[in-house]
């Protein structure tokens, strides 16, 4: 079992007070962004926000979820990823990595969650 970080490249802050969180950030620009880096603050839009909330619950931690696919069709019959069949965007069976699709407008976004998919049926 491997633990991998979703957004790696990507610092995620949690705040209240936006106006606040951008303040504090622009007083520490040159520690935050380091010499010659550029960084840019993103805005979560509230659907990722419910989405990942949903899918890691209390502990920050995305479990393992594990499947079925019949004729086709991706069944997932235990785990954060129950329900969710929809959100699947694409299914890596080898790594046991599901990508599920942001609900985002143009750009949209991938996040990364674990899915064995224990049988296959044609």
């Amino acid at each position: 079992m491997e633990k991998k970080l979703i957004f790696p490249a990507n610092v995620l802050l949690e705040s209240e007070n936006e106006t606040a969180l951008r303040a504090e950030l622009k007083k520490h620009k040159g520690v935050v962004g380091g010499v010659g880096q550029m960084w840019t603050i993103l805005k979560m839009n509230p659907e990722e926000e419910k989405l990942l909330k949903f899918l890691y619950g209390t502990k920050k931690h995305i479990g393992m979820s594990r499947g079925v696919i019949r004729k086709g069709v991706t069944k997932v019959t235990e785990g954060p990823l129950k329900g969710m069949e929809a959100q699947i965007y694409k299914i890596d069976r080898h790594k046991r990595l599901a990508r599920l699709r942001t609900p985002t407008g143009q750009n949209p976004r991938y996040i990364p969650a674990g899915l064995e998919i224990v049988e296959k049926s044609v």
